[in-house]
């Protein structure tokens, strides 16, 4: 069985989210960059842009795909880890702490709600894999 932190919360879209007050750090998951394989590059949207939860604040390419990056929750962009502009591989070598994506300061905290803790997304890959 697959080891998830428990003390971040996930979204179906194999997005994390990592809260501390009204910051959300958000990155993808390591099932996710399992999935992709390398990544090869990373865009994002621009520092203060407001995003909508469910909208998309960037993709990522991969030897494999190019997937939409999928906002968990509404608020404004504040920081973009320009380590991954540098060095991409980050994603793929450590994707829960150097490899994080960007920063977004929340608007409604009860949006973070919607999201699993590690145990219930445990079981939503498990039953997506065996569909």
């Amino acid at each position: 069985m697959k080891i998830f932190p428990e003390d971040i919360i996930y979204s179906c879209e194999h997005i994390w989210v990592r809260v501390d007050g009204y910051m959300a750090t958000i990155g993808i998951t390591d099932y996710a960059q399992e999935k992709l394989g390398d990544i090869l590059s990373v865009e994002f949207i621009e520092i203060d842009t407001y995003v909508e939860r469910d909208e998309t604040f960037g993709s990522i390419e991969s030897i494999k795909e190019v997937v939409d990056l999928i906002s968990p929750v509404s608020g404004t962009v504040v920081v973009i880890n320009e380590d991954i502009t540098d060095d991409v591989g980050i994603i793929n070598r450590d994707p829960y702490d150097t490899g994080w994506l960007v920063v977004i300061e929340v608007d409604n905290l009860d949006q973070l709600e919607d999201l699993l803790v590690a145990a219930n997304y445990h079981d939503f890959i498990t039953q997506e894999e065996s569909e």
